[in-house]
């Protein structure tokens, strides 16, 4: 199923430069309850806004009439700067947050982040008011920090991969269980990291939850 909506391709303004970015807005001009912000995964590893991961997560809010924004960060695809192992990038993440603030006033947001996207668009989202909700694919706990969310007791979706190499699944369960607020995890038998054949579960795990 797919949404009917307007895909506009432009530049964003950011704090090391341009960045490149792409929004998809429902047609009809109808005021949207959310607007949605997509991150993608390590830029030094390929990671770009068109991983196929994070263009599933941003099919499916799409669906769901949410607006939304995916990005490159600092150096990738055609966006200036130079990467800065998550420091600059969660200053990129701000700059596409007050984007989307200025398009769709009045109109909480939710932030969607998949491998370094997770950890740098979560570790933005927790400690922005703007942000309502959050959801964390392919969350890569191995060799990264994420005992900030103990601090957030925003609702968050947590989709992984039972086979994921970046984020052991018995540490993210573990994770999950430990956090404040409202949480959902959900857990995609026999996928890897990147959900190769899987990515309808993760379009489900999305849909269900939103809904």
């Amino acid at each position: 199923m797919t949404a009917a909506h307007e895909s506009r391709n432009f530049f964003l303004d950011g704090p090391a430069g341009r960045l490149e970015a792409i929004l998809w807005k429902p047609v009809g001009g109808v005021q949207p309850a959310m607007a949605a912000l997509v991150c993608h995964p390590h830029p030094l590893y390929g990671g770009t806004m068109h991983n196929k991961v994070v263009y599933q997560a941003a099919k499916s809010l799409d669906v769901l009439g949410c607006p939304v924004l995916r990005f490159n960060f600092r150096g990738a695809g055609t966006s200036a700067g130079k990467h800065d192992r998550g420091d600059g990038e969660r200053e990129d993440v701000r700059a596409a947050l007050d984007f989307l603030v200025k398009e769709f006033p009045d109109t909480s947001l939710l932030l969607a982040g998949f491998s370094f996207g997770c950890w740098v668009g979560l570790r933005v989202g927790c400690g922005d008011a703007r942000v309502t909700k959050l959801i964390g694919i392919g969350t890569p706990v191995n060799s990264t920090d994420f005992s900030f969310l103990r601090e957030c007791g925003k609702p968050k979706l947590f989709v992984h991969g039972e086979n994921d190499k970046f984020g052991d699944l018995k540490r993210v369960e573990a994770l999950v269980e430990n956090l404040p607020g409202q949480n959902r995890f959900v857990m995609v038998p026999e996928a890897d990291h990147f959900f190769v054949g899987k990515l309808d579960q993760v379009d489900r795990a999305i849909v269900e939850w939103m809904t």
